[in-house]
């Protein structure tokens, strides 16, 4: 089975100044669900390794109701396990209004940056 083209990860693995692990992975392309395995393939065998993992969603061109359900999974994987700090950062408007509409803002609070008042 070949890869999806339609989701693409770069995976940067440093250390932070404590010297913890810490592992960046880039997404590029669309999290749907035809892609949500290949997300949760690719991130739940690092959350047992402990660390930090950091999730860049800034070229995330399209997330649907199975994309944001992995993204719910795995930060619910690693709260449960408490082996990891699990980061989304960088998350398009259009994230943030699907996080804000489905009223899971509080899970990804640290990384969902400053509200915008009406």
């Amino acid at each position: 089975m070949g890869a999806n083209p339609a989701l693409r990860f770069e995976v940067e693995k440093s250390s932070d100044e404590s010297t913890n692990r810490v592992t960046t992975i880039k997404c590029h392309g669309k999290l749907a669900t035809d892609t949500a395995g290949q997300m949760r393939e690719q991130i739940k065998p690092l959350i047992p390794l402990g660390g930090r993992i950091v999730v860049d969603l800034t070229d995330l061109e399209y997330m649907d109701s199975s994309g944001l359900g992995t993204l719910v999974s795995l930060k619910a994987s690693a709260l449960h396990q408490g082996y990891c700090i699990l980061e989304f950062v960088n998350m398009t408007p259009r994230v943030l209004d699907l996080l804000r509409v489905t009223n899971l803002t509080q899970l990804f609070s640290s990384q969902t940056g400053p509200s915008k008042s009406a």
